[in-house]
């Protein structure tokens, strides 16, 4: 090929980067494609086909001079150090109004250390969440871009092609200034986090409880999933327990070790929530959950030690799968609500303007979170743009709220029988305390009036006070 033709550059060729390559020259785009180490580039080019418009390249000058001007380069790498290594060697061959796109996981705080200081430089930056694996980078994934909007109309096209279409619309959008793409993406994995949990309970409840095989518990979740619970992870959660091992022909989930791992976007949805007062429980136990099951010695330990302790039921109470459908309906009704009503207050607090409304929209197709759900969220913030919690709207708390008993009995029957439910619990009593007007927290307010002097408010009159608590 030619120099200067190809509309954008792909720098890092492991299997995400190379599917997004395909993806986008299948959509009829030319592509340059560029890897640090030389034999992974060799490598991908020996598996081109004829006539597909994809550039292999093997310096950073000759990958930048194969594109068309202003040059839009997309990094997929590892995050962190890796990004800021590419960014390094990019900027001495690059041109103002150029435009580097990171598609990483990257952290919103390196995202908008990077949009300042390029933009020093006059070379724009974009942080694009992309969701949805190596299936979705292939044939199309939901894409979360933010950063400077004259930035992005440039790849706009483009990534409206590669996209993936749920009713027809592609599933990207711009979603404001500097790092609304990666924060965005950073929420959309605590979602994650917290739904995973549930279903695992659910799992736990329905093998220890009620004694379902693999088989049954293909079927129930396959049977979810052709209803309301319809979503991207209980459809993989069918097939999962359907898959035998090809070594010793068990079923996989059989051998499989009871350790999650996490790369840290749960964690810093976690903290970022903290840091802006939004209470996420559901997100914050599915991370620390994760942490608890790499304990795996101590967890052997205190199975021997705290079970012959107060003699812990094992089926003291059965729950129905009618009732663990309902709880997990209800629960990851709850689990979304608290990642909206976070990108609410973080859109505010961080300058984003967020369309809560768009963001549905781009997690309906292609990403992890994808569920029949984000129809009726969508709806929500169609209906009501500044609605702060999605428990608020009047159809999904009067479903959250018919579901309550199901998701009480569940958490009440798995305490009882000694099974670890901390993301239905945690669900129970996010909705319990949002939904009652009084919280013993006067109680607490008082407390610190007393050892600290941190002032109080009162019901009966406006102003901050303080009581002298020693004195009667």
């Amino acid at each position: 090929m030619d120099r200067g033709i190809n509309d954008i550059g792909i720098i890092g060729l492991a299997v995400m980067g190379r599917n997004l390559v395909l993806n986008i020259a299948d959509k009829g785009f030319s592509v340059a494609a560029f890897n640090r180490t030389t034999a992974v580039t060799q490598e991908f080019a020996g598996t081109l086909q004829p006539g597909q418009k994809i550039q292999p390249c093997y310096s950073l000058e000759e990958f930048v001079g194969a594109l068309t001007k202003p040059r839009a380069v997309m990094i997929m790498v590892k995050a962190g150090n890796a990004v800021d290594a590419v960014i390094e060697g990019l900027v001495p061959v690059l041109e103002p109004g150029d435009i580097i796109i990171d598609g990483g996981n990257s952290y919103f705080g390196d995202t908008d250390r990077r949009v300042k200081s390029l933009a020093e430089r006059g070379i724009h930056f974009l942080g694009v969440g992309i969701s949805g694996g190596e299936f979705g980078a292939r044939y199309g994934p939901s894409m979360m871009p933010g950063g400077p909007r004259e930035a992005y109309e440039p790849v706009r096209v483009i990534f409206e092609a590669i996209a993936a279409k749920a009713d027809g619309q592609p599933c990207v959008t711009y979603l404001g200034p500097a790092s609304a793409g990666h924060y965005v993406k950073m929420v959309h994995n605590g979602i994650e986090y917290g739904v995973m949990q549930l279903i695992s309970e659910t799992y736990a409840l329905m093998k220890m409880a009620l004694g379902l095989t693999n088989d049954e518990l293909a079927r129930v979740y396959a049977d979810w999933d052709a209803g309301e619970l319809n979503s991207y992870l209980v459809e993989i959660t069918s097939k999962i327990f359907r898959r035998r091992d090809d070594s010793t022909g068990s079923y996989l989930i059989d051998v499989i070790l009871g350790e999650a791992g996490q790369l840290g976007t749960g964690m810093w949805t976690s903290q970022s929530a903290m840091d802006l007062h939004v209470p996420v429980p559901n997100i914050d136990v599915a991370v620390a959950m994760r942490s608890l099951s790499a304990l795996e010695e101590e967890r052997a330990l205190a199975a021997r030690l705290l079970t012959s302790v107060g003699g812990v039921p094992k089926t003291a109470s059965q729950p129905h799968i009618e009732h663990v459908r309902g709880a997990l309906r209800a629960a990851m009704i709850i689990t979304y609500a608290q990642g909206f009503a976070h990108l609410r207050v973080a859109s505010k607090a961080l300058g984003f303007n967020l369309n809560l409304e768009d963001v549905a929209g781009v997690w309906r197709g292609g990403c992890i979170i994808r569920a029949l759900l984000l129809r009726d969220i969508k709806g929500a913030f169609e209906r009501s743009p500044e609605l702060p919690n999605l428990l608020l709207d009047p159809p999904l708390s009067h479903e959250v709220a018919s579901l309550r008993p199901a998701l009480a009995e569940v958490v009440g029957g798995a305490t009882i029988s000694g099974i670890p439910v901390p993301g239905f619990m945690n669900a129970l009593a996010y909705l319990d305390a949002y939904r009652t007007e009084w919280l013993p927290s006067n109680l607490i307010q008082a407390q610190r009036d007393y050892f600290g002097a941190h002032t109080y408010r009162r019901v009966d009159r406006d102003g901050i006070f303080h009581t002298d608590w020693l004195t009667e």
